[in-house]
């Protein structure tokens, strides 16, 4: 069956800019790629890559570090941490696993920082395969998911605090969405917790960009800082300095949030039969294992260390 992409690409979106949730999107795209026989065409391919990059940049707007270091300096030590272990963590494991270096650093970023913000921001800063970045987009979805299902009945089970439930959701889990969707289910306390700790989780964003940009500007392709790089940049110190009004704000957010969206089902809808069967096993297994070390030491430390 052949179908003009098009005609399949503009009505989804539009659905699915109602429904707000970029990880359904993705999801959506690839379902309609395996049901549906046809190939996205580069203008297509060429949108959607645009289209991730001008999210990315009205992203920054809403990462403000003022109201990020009031809110939750006492527990910014933790936040730190747990970058850095999951950080060292990745580093091991990629060793171990002899991957792609790219795919470690998407993995670890998406696992260390803001999920698939991360995979997508940095995706085209290592030069990562779109086959890559949608495999690696699909297992943290998935995770995401087993978090929202499984979170809440452990910390029901296990007695934990508003306060330990958000910030074990926060450290825990790789998107923002999930994080706040997941914590909501338990309280709104913990809600506000997973929330406030989550921005600092995606603040690292910034120096993890700049950094990456910079190693990998010296590549023979790539001998300049990318220019979605430094605007993200700029946006973000904006959005610290400069006091938006909540209209702008909640204007700036959608218009960011429906291109991921836009990105991602472009990125889902790339995605076929063939990329899916040459996702390589090490792949999973390092993704899926990291985390699954990663979430129980972070509760034993939420439950060790916070009342």
């Amino acid at each position: 069956m052949s179908l003009n992409p098009y005609l399949l690409v503009l009505p989804l979106a539009g659905i699915l800019v109602g429904f707000g949730n970029p990880a359904l999107a993705f999801f959506v795209g690839v379902g309609a790629t395996l049901l549906l026989s046809f190939k996205l065409p580069e203008s297509a391919k060429r949108a959607g890559h645009y289209s991730l990059q001008t999210g990315i940049v009205l992203l920054g707007f809403g990462i403000q570090a003022e109201t990020l270091f009031h809110i939750s300096a006492s527990y910014t030590w933790l936040v730190m941490g747990y970058i850095f272990v999951v950080s060292l963590a990745g580093y091991l494991a990629f060793k171990l696993f002899r991957l792609e270096t790219r795919q470690s650093i998407l993995v670890t970023g998406g696992t260390a920082i803001c999920g698939g913000t991360a995979v997508v921001t940095l995706s085209p800063i290592v030069k990562a395969q779109p086959a890559e970045t949608g495999a690696i987009l699909g297992l943290i979805f998935a995770m995401n998911g087993m978090a929202l299902l499984t979170f809440p009945w452990i910390g029901a089970h296990l007695e934990l605090t508003q306060t330990q439930f958000g910030i074990w959701a926060a450290l825990a889990i790789h998107d923002t969405a999930s994080v706040v969707a997941t914590a909501q289910i338990y309280g709104q306390q913990a809600a506000e917790i997973a929330t406030t700790l989550k921005l600092g989780r995606t603040l690292w964003l910034i120096p993890t960009v700049l950094l990456f940009a910079l190693v990998y500007r010296g590549s023979a392709d790539g001998a300049r800082l990318p220019t979605f790089v430094l605007l993200f940049v700029l946006a973000s110190l904006g959005g610290s300095v400069i006091d938006l009004p909540a209209a702008a704000q909640e204007a700036i957010g959608f218009l960011s949030k429906s291109c991921l969206i836009l990105a991602l089902l472009m990125i889902g809808l790339g995605t076929s039969v063939q990329t899916l069967r040459t996702i390589p096993l090490r792949l999973a297994v390092f993704a899926i294992g990291l985390w699954s070390l990663l979430a129980p030491a972070t509760l034993w430390l939420v439950i060790g260390y916070v009342t």
